[in-house]
């Protein structure tokens, strides 16, 4: 049992930071706004968490800084696209090869420094205490609520949402900025407990992973926490094997929880038209008051 419970802890931490980002970029989506940068977010708000934490020997202070990395990065998209009617794709790619190269050259300085990790609590770590509770908060807010209601109909089809008096762009601002901090969440996690350091890149992809998942599960939430936890699976397998010393080439082991996800999301959801019917209607769609 203490085997087994272990294992369980090991899948749930691994699969935390795309809890927290998948959950995030799937607010935003639900409010019809497609934001691709999420890696970019993740990034910025794992090296803002690390020197906030390395500065201040807080890194509970390291995770808000975190989270205000990347929701600022979010504000940048948001004003970009929301308010200039930017494209969104166009925006999102760009604002995830800002966030790497951003994070990058911020993070040149501290790729060396130890700092003091965020302790678990009787064998679990709180923030993946605080994934599942943001999981349970997101389900009940989007389909128990009057607000979530709201979110969705502004997802759906933000003309009538506007035609009936509610504020479609701030909404959607909102629904935004959510994202981002989630992202920076997730970021903090990797750089202040599941890694605690700082390297260069180290979402290692998660940032598209969590894009990807949000869409094979669907827009449900909890397809998202069981996608998430599918890759901490595999992530574990991997290391594993790799300690067992099974004959494969690093690369390939690196690649599977990858390969893995991708492809069980994929038979998941290989009903076209069930992701059709739960996508948001105006997903990716600019939306003007005046137009």
């Amino acid at each position: 049992m203490d085997t087994a419970a272990q294992l369980v802890l090991l899948t749930l931490a691994a699969g935390t930071p795309l809890v927290f980002a998948a959950l995030g970029e799937l607010v935003t989506e639900k409010s019809g706004v497609l934001n691709l940068g999420v890696e970019g977010m993740m990034l910025v708000g794992a090296v803002f968490a690390f020197i906030v934490a390395a500065t201040t020997k807080s890194p509970w202070l390291g995770v808000l800084a975190g989270m205000c990395a990347g929701a600022g990065l979010a504000l940048l998209f948001a004003v970009v696209t929301l308010t200039l009617q930017a494209n969104q794709v166009a925006s999102g790619l760009a604002l995830s090869l800002f966030g790497v190269g951003l994070s990058a050259f911020i993070g040149l300085e501290y790729v060396s420094v130890v700092i003091e990790p965020i302790k678990p609590v009787f064998g679990v770590n709180p923030l993946v205490l605080l994934s599942l509770l943001l999981f349970a908060l997101i389900h009940w807010f989007l389909y128990k609520t009057r607000a979530g209601l709201v979110l969705r109909a502004v997802g759906e089809s933000p003309q009538s949402a506007h035609a009936i008096g509610y504020p479609v762009v701030g909404i959607r601002y909102l629904a935004v900025l959510f994202g981002g901090a989630c992202a920076g969440l997730g970021g903090a996690y990797l750089s202040l407990v599941y890694n605690p350091s700082w390297v260069e890149g180290m979402t290692a992809g998660r940032g598209w992973i969590a894009l990807a998942l949000v869409v094979f599960a669907t827009w449900k939430p909890w397809r998202v926490l069981a996608g998430a936890y599918l890759f901490g699976g595999v992530t574990l397998a991997q290391f594993q094997a790799q300690a067992l010393g099974v004959e494969i080439p690093a690369q390939y082991l690196s690649m599977l929880p990858y390969v893995a996800t991708v492809l069980v999301l994929a038979v998941i959801s290989r009903d076209a038209a069930t992701i059709k019917l739960n996508a948001p209607a105006s997903l990716g769609r600019g939306f003007h008051p005046d137009g």
